[in-house]
């Protein structure tokens, strides 16, 4: 089954449905998804973003402009991660408890304004990562329509490519509390200091990359093919880094890669997911 044959698939997901919510970041895949949401239950769609300190205002403006774009309803949450309990200290599940709250706040809203159902963006690949989050999706009934239509991140991006959707080659993106090792306790501070690097970095024309903190120590990850542009650049990476707030700076020879921060848990930890 081609990308083509998958979205009729998708529709057909979605059309089982009279109106829903979509947990909307403004990336690849939620912007997709409110796409075809729209395409095939119309306005009876509401996008809902929540804003918090492991969301930096930079993607919170590209969701933004881009619900604004789709011409789609947007309403803004705060959902803050460092109040949850569990959360700051950072163990392999964190997750679990980051996306239990968020969509039980989301399910009330729908529950209010009587939306149907609830959509979340996880695609086929996610299911090859450690992702105790969706463990929570699941227990509240949350839907992953292009999960369940077989769509991987790339058949995706071919699809908004396709429906000339802006995002089609947007680097893929993940919460900031995602650059630190379990164990070591998310503060704002810390949040702040990765999110502004990040930012910096990707104004100097680097696309896929992570700003990993080890404490003290910023790890960069670049895409394979930016290390050679990254090494050419390592002065202004270096001051960049610093000028966050980091004392030391590397540079990762093994490069970018997702869930970089679950190579370290055992096979039990894994199975939390």
């Amino acid at each position: 089954m081609d990308h083509n044959d998958k979205y009729t698939v998708l529709k057909e997901k979605i059309g089982q449905y009279k109106s829903a919510i979509i947990a909307f970041s403004g990336g690849v895949d939620s912007t997709f998804l409110a796409y075809a949401a729209k395409d095939v239950l119309g306005s009876n769609v509401l996008l809902v973003t929540a804003s918090s300190s492991t969301y930096p205002y930079y993607e919170l403006e590209d969701a933004k402009k881009m619900a604004l774009l789709l011409d789609m309803k947007h309403k803004i949450i705060i959902s803050e991660e460092l109040d949850i309990p569990n959360f700051s200290e950072n163990k392999p599940d964190r997750c679990y408890y980051c996306k239990g709250e968020l969509f039980k706040q989301i399910n009330h809203i729908a529950d209010k304004e009587g939306y149907h159902i609830v959509f979340e963006g996880s695609n086929t690949d996610d299911s090859n990562d450690f992702r105790p989050g969706r463990k929570a999706i699941k227990e509240l009934g949350i839907i992953s329509p292009l999960s369940e239509a077989r769509l991987s991140k790339n058949e995706i991006r071919k699809l908004s490519a396709l429906f000339k959707l802006p995002t089609a080659d947007k680097p893929s993106y993940a919460c900031l509390a995602s650059r630190f090792p379990y164990g070591e306790t998310i503060t704002k501070e810390k949040l702040d200091r990765v999110g502004n690097a990040e930012h910096k970095i990707r104004n100097l024309g680097f696309r896929q990359f992570r700003v990993r903190s080890h404490n003290d120590l910023a790890r960069i990850e670049l895409g394979t093919h930016e290390l050679e542009k990254g090494w050419q650049h390592r002065d202004i990476l270096l001051s960049t880094c610093k000028n966050a707030g980091f004392t030391y700076v590397s540079l990762d020879l093994e490069g970018y890669r997702t869930g970089a921060m679950n190579e370290v848990l055992s096979k039990e930890e894994l199975d939390l997911s």
